[in-house]
């Protein structure tokens, strides 16, 4: 059984998911109306896993005889000044999940609830790969340094990340 510790920092953790996948999913649609729809689509799949990510903290919860509670979720930003700075806010805002994660497996630990550190060593492992992601194109971004042929090109490429 999940003790009410956990299933509150868990149902805490579910908001913050389908708040990233907003996030996401408003990112997708600053793409799109700057006409790159690569890069809108490489968020909107980001918005899709995010989505996975809360419905598997979902089924934990449940699978553990807890008690989920859907709560309202803050409307993300709209408007970013470029798709660096997009990118930069993705980067920032996975590393904020990361320590999100981080606290939940700390909150593990001291609860000695070991199904929830096995649990949550996915989330870890994700995020190493969640924040690899998003600063690979910062750093994609930052080397092209403006031109519009390496911004082309990028938007080509971000448009065959597979679901």
């Amino acid at each position: 059984m999940l003790s009410e510790t956990m299933q509150n920092a868990f149902n805490s953790q579910i908001n913050a998911e389908m708040f990233s996948s907003n996030l996401y999913l408003s990112m997708a649609a600053y793409f799109e109306s700057l006409n790159l729809p690569g890069f809108a689509k490489w968020m909107e799949l980001q918005a899709k896993e995010e989505l996975s990510h809360a419905i598997k903290f979902y089924k934990f919860i449940d699978e553990r005889r807890g008690r989920v509670w859907i709560r309202g979720i803050e409307s993300p930003q709209g408007e970013w000044g470029s798709p660096l700075e997009a990118f930069e806010a993705a980067l920032k805002h996975e590393q904020h999940v990361t320590s999100l994660i981080h606290k939940l497996v700390e909150m593990a630990t001291l609860e000695k609830d070991i199904a929830s550190q096995i649990f949550l060593q996915w989330f870890v492992s994700e995020q190493v790969e969640e924040e690899k992601h998003a600063d690979d194109v910062v750093q994609r971004l930052k080397m092209m340094g403006g031109s519009t042929n390496g911004l082309l090109m990028l938007d080509h490429h971000l448009g065959k990340r597979e679901g």
